[in-house]
């Protein structure tokens, strides 16, 4: 049984979430979170939030132990981009664009 959680509009970039994903990608649900405490990026404590949401989500819909679960699938996609302007010399304006990401994950339980 797979069980999902998203997290939406998360107010980090894609590249930077997707690269704490690749460090914890296939491990246990305790092994993840145990690495994601440590990792001094705010992409990992996003990351965190939705694993427990999708342990949650597998304990209280479909009785499965937290234990044993192991993370099937992580991805994070491009969310909404906020764009601002910001005055240059010379009367010109340079962009700021503030990237957002979805972020997925995908737990199931572990074969004995």
């Amino acid at each position: 049984m797979r069980v999902r959680a998203i997290s939406k509009d998360v107010g980090i970039s894609p590249q930077k979430v997707r690269f704490v994903i690749d460090a914890v990608r296939g491990k246990s649900i305790n092994e993840a979170m145990s690495m994601l405490r440590f990792m001094p990026t705010p992409a990992a404590r996003a990351l965190s939030k939705t694993i427990k949401s999708a342990a949650a989500n597998a304990e209280n819909n479909y009785q499965l132990l937290p234990a044993d679960l192991k993370l099937v699938g992580m991805f994070a996609n491009k969310g909404h981009v906020a764009k601002r302007f910001r005055p240059q010399a010379r009367g010109r304006v340079a962009p700021i664009l503030r990237n957002s990401c979805h972020i997925h994950v995908i737990v199931a339980a572990e074969e004995a």
